[in-house]
């Protein structure tokens, strides 16, 4: 085991970073794990790319025990985008998500949609810009066959109640966009069929990391559509093209990166060592303390208070005329923010330190003074 203070200091990211939902700093033992395999590519010593490919099962397995899954359920990604490309173009009949949803999720069925046109899609309408269990249950229709939601909205911070909406979807496929979430949120991802998540804002594993869990259910029920020569039954080079197994291992299309995997491995072991519910209540805690400063200064906070339906994020939506003077705020004092469609969103992380909070209460301060003048 590892305590909360060795995972927290393993990190080094410079202070006025509150940007982890764009993309998370990656660790110590991440950046160990990319030079080793950096200098096995430079010297390719002997036997250096057998161990290198060892760091495949190695993730999966990792993942495997972070997420409820088996490790034959889950199968490498380079990213969300690509999990969920592989997962929608190899569904059958309608999928109901919202219009607010990433274009990830929103791009996949749309492209499968059109590409095969075996895939219908049905635009629910969200509640305060939320899907909620409640909101299912009022547009649900007997045509719809799975359901996609994020399991931590991207605009609004919220939190995806998982089990509610699986009560009120009953057996149709449930498609969750877990990247905002994984590594920071205790969540029942085990009641989802299909689970897409990258490895780059949470987890804090880099970029081109990632993975795709799938359920026995989903597995039987999706057709690897762009299954590559790599998910083909046995290990050796095919000399024909055959059918591919109804496994997950066949929702990938080529060898990942040995580095990849080997950072991916290393991530999400160290938030297993420590416990992703402890990290959660440390990132709840830092998101409490930016709250604090953030209401100081009278700032509106648009996203979820209430720890139960909150993760990392915390947005807020200036005035229209007053945007362009808080991103320069943070800006002069050297804080990392994302500003998007007139909210500016603030992400914590257990590494936030004493720091970057005084940081956040400077730029803050010096929005206040000059909105007022």
């Amino acid at each position: 085991m590892t305590t909360l203070d060795e995972f927290a200091a393993d990190f080094g990211e410079d202070a006025g970073y509150l940007d982890f939902a764009r993309l998370g700093p990656v660790s110590g033992a991440v950046l160990a794990e990319e030079r080793m395999m950096g200098e096995f590519s430079f010297r390719s010593r002997f036997a250096s790319i057998d161990l290198a490919e060892e760091h495949g099962e190695r993730a999966l397995g990792a993942v495997a025990e972070l997420t409820g899954f088996r490790a034959d359920q889950v199968v490498f990604q380079p990213d969300t985008s690509t999990g969920l490309m592989h997962a929608l173009f190899g569904l059958e009949g309608t999928i109901a998500l919202s219009p607010l949803e990433y274009p990830s999720m929103r791009f996949a069925a749309a492209r499968a949609e059109r590409a095969l046109g075996r895939l219908s899609t049905v635009w629910l309408e969200p509640e305060y810009g939320r899907i909620m269990p409640g909101t299912l249950r009022e547009q649900l229709t007997d045509d719809v066959t799975a359901v996609a939601v994020s399991l931590v909205d991207h605009r609004t911070g919220f939190l995806t109640d998982l089990e509610g909406v699986r009560q009120v979807i009953g057996d149709r496929l449930l498609v969750v966009d877990a990247v905002q979430g994984v590594g920071v949120v205790d969540a029942p991802l085990e009641v989802a069929d299909v689970v897409a998540c990258g490895g780059q804002k949470w987890l804090r594993a880099g970029r081109g990391t990632g993975f795709l869990a799938l359920s026995d259910r989903a597995v039987e029920q999706l057709d690897p559509v762009l299954s590559g020569w790599r998910g083909a039954p046995g290990t050796e080079v095919p000399e024909d093209v055959p059918e591919p197994p109804q496994e997950a291992s066949s929702f990938s299309m080529a060898k990942p990166a040995p580095n990849a995997q080997a950072r991916l491995a290393a991530a999400v072991e160290a938030v297993s060592a420590v416990g992703v519910d402890v990290i959660s209540d440390a990132v709840s805690d830092a998101l409490d303390r930016a709250l604090s400063i953030v209401d100081e200064f009278g700032m509106t906070v648009v996203s979820p208070r209430n720890r139960s339906e909150r993760a990392g994020i915390i947005v807020v939506e200036p005035q229209p005329d007053q945007l362009t003077l808080l991103a320069a705020a943070f800006y002069n004092h050297g804080v990392s923010v994302t500003t998007r469609e007139g909210t500016v969103r603030l992400s914590v992380h257990v590494s936030t330190t004493d720091q970057t909070f005084g940081m956040l209460r400077e730029s803050l301060a010096e929005f206040a003074s000059t909105s007022t003048l």
